[in-house]
């Protein structure tokens, strides 16, 4: 038992000082994508070509739009654009509760606006979540499970996963949705109460990821079930999900 308190004290606190701190970032993290004007070549389309998603679009002369939604972060672009325009930043707040709000072509993402009034009262220091996945490839479902960390340590905000719909408070859906998963959704988001809340997490949940206007896949949750918070990544980051989280709740603002 001394053994045991000992480690316990050599080991000290583990959990990160986020929110309370900045958190620590890995070096290879890949942020929201930023783009330099002044250093875009007009007429450039060498970053929208390498795209694997089409997620960047170049309109007119010198307008530019990503769409973060579909963004993969594999920094293909960023590679081919030769002038140094576009690079991806260390920004890990990239969490919107519209799906317009990820058409970048701006410095930044709007802050997520927290949920209000009954829903604020009802989930704002409890929620229970049911995850799904529908079709994924497995990555965001390994970094939502981080979540549950001693790191991260989801629940000291009162956010838990939990076994069936019927115990949850809404959904949190990650995969692009195949037609193999449609009916299961469907049954499952039909299973959790009112109110609830629908949050999609990764690039295949948000539009399809790689897999986008594939046949046997519906383009992201939105295709089923009305969505309350788009989380973009491929993966992403868990503190990318967490800070989302937080801030529907009510529990951040954005600085």
């Amino acid at each position: 038992m001394l053994n045991i308190l000992r480690a316990r004290i050599r080991q000290g606190h583990r959990t990160v000082a986020y929110p309370r701190g900045e958190p620590i970032l890995p070096d290879r993290f890949r942020g929201c994508p930023h783009r330099e004007a002044g250093l875009c070549k007009t007429g450039c389309k060498a970053c929208a070509e390498v795209c694997p998603t089409d997620c960047i679009r170049r309109t007119g002369r010198d307008g530019w739009q990503l769409d973060l939604g579909r963004c993969l972060f594999c920094g293909a672009c960023a590679q081919a654009c030769t002038a140094g325009a576009l690079t991806f930043t260390r920004e890990y707040r990239m969490a919107a509760r519209t799906r317009n709000a990820l058409q970048l072509d701006r410095d930044s993402l709007p802050p997520v606006e927290a949920l209000r009034g009954a829903m604020q009262n009802i989930f704002g220091r409890s929620l229970k979540l049911r995850q799904v996945s529908a079709g994924g490839c497995n990555a965001c479902e390994a970094d939502i499970n981080v979540l549950g960390t001693v790191v991260y340590d989801l629940g000291r905000f009162g956010i838990q996963f939990v076994a069936s719909p019927r115990h949850a408070d809404g959904l949190l859906i990650t995969g692009p949705v195949t037609r193999a998963m449609e009916l299961a959704l469907k049954k499952t988001w039909a299973a959790v109460p009112e109110p609830r809340l629908v949050i999609a997490v990764g690039a295949c949940a948000i539009a399809g990821g790689p897999y986008c206007d594939h046949p046997e896949t519906l383009n992201g949750a939105g295709a089923l079930v009305p969505v309350d918070l788009f989380v973009p990544g491929c993966p992403p980051h868990p503190l990318t999900i967490l800070d989302g989280l937080l801030r529907l709740l009510g529990r951040l603002k954005r600085p």
